[in-house]
């Protein structure tokens, strides 16, 4: 793959993964459709597309994947829909990537790696973020809706770390997807009470599912390969910045000086840890 291609194709992923967030905040914030209805419509529209890019490959979408996975899927899927009920695109956009970032971040001090001084400011610097952005306040958000996100992200992270080595990207997506589907059904079945959906609602979460997120994550991992896993972590921090700005445009939602201080907090303590593993390892050689 070509130097401007992976760029392009790196540009795209990262719009597509802040337009989740903004085409699900439009959706339940200015039509009637219900979180439970567009979380199972996103799944099947991700599930559909994953499968027919896997079969285009001569793939077995089925054969991949597996219900742990799948569950951890829905679980983001689905916390990721109800948080966004009254939540700023640009507030959960943070919340999302940090809580991805820090089960990611967790993992790995599990698993044995060792942070330098840096890396200990910078997972100090990021959690002081998090943390201010959810104290009571004016500007603070709503707590039921931060928790959501935070759940979301970790749900997110695990399905990312059981993914790692899980084989064809597109393959094991698909499988995943297809897993979720059934559980989707069932949420929207105990939900159906409260169920209520529109034409415009339907369509921004088939987008969100089809496009956002089923050709999003294979123009991802399309660039993947070619990009540095440090480089990949960093390109990254411009989804909830892109989501802040799309808010802000076609949202007309406010740029809080909380949500700056935040935001600059969050990313700029993730990106400390990303650049001094990288000066860590390079200073170990």
């Amino acid at each position: 793959m070509t130097r401007s291609r992976i760029i392009i194709f790196t540009c795209l992923a990262m719009l597509a993964f802040a337009s989740n967030s903004l085409l699900c905040r439009l959706a339940l914030k200015h039509t009637a459709i219900d979180a439970a209805s567009f979380t199972a419509i996103r799944l099947v529209s991700g599930a559909a597309t994953l499968f027919i890019l896997a079969r285009l490959r001569n793939n077995n979408a089925l054969g991949r994947g597996n219900w742990w996975s799948a569950l951890s899927l829905f679980i983001y899927a689905a916390g990721f829909s109800f948080a966004y009920v009254n939540l700023p695109a640009a507030t959960g956009a943070l919340l999302l990537f940090g809580s991805v970032q820090a089960t990611m971040i967790g993992h790995g001090l599990y698993v044995g790696e060792r942070f330098s001084r840096l890396q200990i400011i910078g997972l100090a610097l990021a959690c002081c973020g998090l943390i201010s952005l959810l104290l009571p306040g004016l500007s603070a958000p709503p707590l039921r809706g931060s928790l959501l996100m935070l759940s979301a992200g970790l749900a997110w992270g695990i399905y990312s770390l059981r993914g790692k080595k899980s084989g064809d990207p597109i393959q094991v997506n698909a499988g995943n997807f297809l897993r979720a589907v059934p559980i989707a059904i069932v949420l929207s079945l105990l939900t159906l009470s409260t169920a209520s959906f529109d034409m415009a609602g339907i369509g921004f979460a088939i987008v969100s599912g089809a496009i956002a997120s089923g050709i999003g994550y294979a123009v991802w991992y399309a660039a993947l390969p070619a990009l540095k896993a440090t480089h990949a972590a960093i390109v990254q921090l411009s989804v909830p910045i892109i989501a802040a700005g799309g808010g802000v445009i076609f949202l007309s939602e406010p740029m809080t000086m909380r949500l700056v201080l935040a935001s600059v907090a969050v990313l700029g303590g993730i990106a400390l840890i990303i650049t001094a593993k990288t000066s860590a390892t390079k200073g170990a050689h």
